[in-house]
């Protein structure tokens, strides 16, 4: 493990934890690895090759690399792959299965990125798993984020620069980094382009109970429709 004070590079594959921050935890699974997901959290992963069995709730799924999913803990993987998992403590999120990852992100982010929101927020502020591609030729803007990032390179390659630590962190496929609150970074590619699947144990976006309320609408004795 490679470690900086706001940067931290993670060997893929370590079990268990390699990264735990009381909210946070990340690890990988590696063939013929079995893991325990613990009760009391809700674990966002992917698998970025191979294949895995994730048993939970009295039921099987059958993952294969480029698929992704949160499910509720207690759970248990049997690997045959490689993949992150990223569980945030005292959430109760939904069973959620998805993929395979598309080449590109179906929204547009900073600097000629896209991003797709793959497990989204049950409501705002929620937990929440994205998917950052980022083509060829890509310098992003130095920026900062509220809370933890954590992530691993699915596809292709670039670097992290960390301006305060003078710091260019290579970044290879299988690579799984930490970035810890407010650190200045940003992601840049060269000759390839580098799709992330990237954890954020918060988010901005999503539904809230006034959300709710709005989509129930009411005719009233003259036929016209409202909202209670």
């Amino acid at each position: 493990m490679e470690m900086s004070r706001k940067f931290i590079i993670l060997e893929p594959g370590q079990c268990p934890y390699e990264y735990d921050d009381g909210n946070v935890l990340v690890f990988g699974f590696t063939p013929s690895s079995w893991i325990q997901l613990p009760k009391s959290y809700t674990h966002f992963g992917v698998v970025t090759s191979g294949e895995i069995k994730l048993s939970y709730e009295y039921r099987e799924r059958h993952l294969v690399a480029g698929d992704f999913f949160s499910v509720v803990g207690p759970a248990v993987i049997n690997s045959s792959g490689l993949g992150l998992i990223n569980s945030a403590r005292s959430y109760r999120g939904m069973n959620v299965f998805g993929g395979p990852l598309e080449e590109k992100g179906r929204l547009r982010y900073i600097n000629g990125c896209t991003a797709t929101l793959l497990i989204p927020p049950v409501r705002s502020g929620d937990p929440c798993l994205n998917h950052l591609h980022l083509p060829k030729g890509i310098k992003q803007t130095p920026h900062t984020h509220p809370s933890v990032r954590t992530g691993i390179v699915f596809r292709g390659g670039g670097e992290c620069l960390v301006p305060k630590e003078d710091k260019v962190v290579p970044l290879v496929e299988g690579c799984v980094f930490v970035i810890e609150p407010e650190t200045v970074h940003s992601f840049n590619t060269a000759t390839d382009s580098m799709n992330v699947i990237a954890f954020h144990p918060d988010s901005d976006v999503g539904m809230t109970d006034e959300d709710g309320s709005y989509a129930i609408s009411v005719v009233d004795s003259g036929g016209r429709r409202f909202h209670p």
